[in-house]
Parts: structure tokens; sequence; C-alpha cells
């Protein structure tokens, strides 16, 4: 068994009974999927919310019913991936193009737990691109602003194309290196008209599951 499947299925342990789970993307929370899937056909009781097209085909694959976000009174508990995390439960997400509704259900969310492998826990937030969510309308506009403020922008691109979110949006990934405040920098970038979200995540973690070297390590916010 792989760190991932190790942190992606100890999360199972938190879903109970009658819960709204919210549903990251992601190739560690794939485990949690497919571990919920089975316990969903043998009789466990859920409601679930997605937060990407292909996590809801995933789950609907296994049995589990997606429902709208809109439809739920509450999100008890969200799992999700991270690209990074740092020590103070910051983290970078977005690798796989669907921060903007990972974030809505997060904030939604009364309690979010990341699922990861040990690589992803950094001293340092920044090596990992920062992925920004922007509007087709003006994008080399907004991808010029982030050259003239030193960000190093590259177009997501899906071979000749531009890589489209699930929202029809473009992503701008950002070539930063080390990023010295992260809380200053997203009010930076999100300020800037054309940007709908970034994909630095603060304060909304409130577990961490680490799988190491066959081991896993919770870590509570």
């Amino acid at each position: 068994m792989n760190e991932k499947q190790i942190a992606g299925e100890k999360a199972i342990e938190f879903i109970k009974e009658g819960f709204t789970v919210g549903l990251g993307t992601g190739s560690t929370v794939y485990y949690t999927i497919m571990k919920l899937g089975e316990l969903v056909r043998n009789g466990l009781r859920i409601t679930a919310v997605s937060t990407s097209e292909k996590t809801t085909k995933l789950a609907e694959a296994q049995g589990i019913k997606i429902s709208d976000i809109n439809d739920v009174q509450k999100i008890d508990i969200t799992i999700d991936g991270a690209d990074e995390v740092d020590q103070y439960f910051n983290g970078i997400k977005g690798g796989g193009g669907a921060l903007l509704y990972e974030k809505i259900v997060a904030l939604n969310s009364e309690k979010v737990i990341w699922v990861i492998d040990s690589s992803k826990m950094v001293n340092q937030l920044g090596k990992f691109p920062l992925p920004v969510e922007v509007v087709k309308f003006g994008c080399q506009k907004t991808f010029d602003r982030f050259t003239s403020l030193g960000f190093n922008p590259t177009f997501r691109m899906n071979e000749q194309f531009h890589f489209i979110t699930d929202a029809g949006n473009y992503i701008i990934d950002l070539h930063l290196g080390r990023i010295e405040n992260a809380l200053k920098l997203e009010q930076i970038i999100n300020s800037i008209p054309g940007v709908i979200e970034c994909g630095l995540f603060i304060g909304m973690v409130s577990q961490i599951i680490v799988a190491s070297n066959g081991t896993v390590n919770i870590f509570n916010k």
C-alpha cells in the first residue's frame, strides 16, 4: 500500500453515518473515494458533494450519489488533498485544476481534512507553482500584470490548447519559488480584475493526515 492510499483511506475513519461529505479532487482523495464507495455499497448512508466533474464521475461509478451543494444544509466534513502544506496549516492547491470549487466547498464545511503523502509537507510554500483561475476575457492582460509583478506566469495548457476549468475559465500558474507572506500575496492576487480565485488556502484546514514510510501522522490545528 503506497503513502497516498494509506492517507486517503485513513480519512474514512472520520466519516459518520448521516454525514454530508465534501469530496475533493486528486490522486490521494481517489483512495478515499474508492474506500468510501465500498462502505456505501455495504450500507453506509451519507450525502456527498463534489469539487469537480472528475470526482463526480469517480464517486458515482462507486455508487456514491452526488448532491448539488446548493441543496445541502451543511457540509459536515470535507476530505481533500493538497500540493504543498506548511507547518502553519497553509497550503497550495489546484494542481488538478479544481481550486475554485475546492475552496467553495471547504469554506462551507464544518471540518476540512487534507490527506497527503510526506512529500507534500514543506518548510516554505512556493516551490509548487501557484494556480490562479482567471476569466478568459482579458486573460493576456491579467497574464501581463502577473509578469510586471515578477510572478513568472505561464498559462496552463492541455497539449496545444488552454486548460479549461469546470467553470469554463483558464488557469495561470505562478512560478514563485518562495512565498514569504501567503496572506498578503493572496490579497494582491485576488485584487486584480480578471482573477477569480488563487490556490492559496489559508486557515481553512482543520486536520492534516500525512502518510510517511508506511505510517500515518495526524496533525490537528
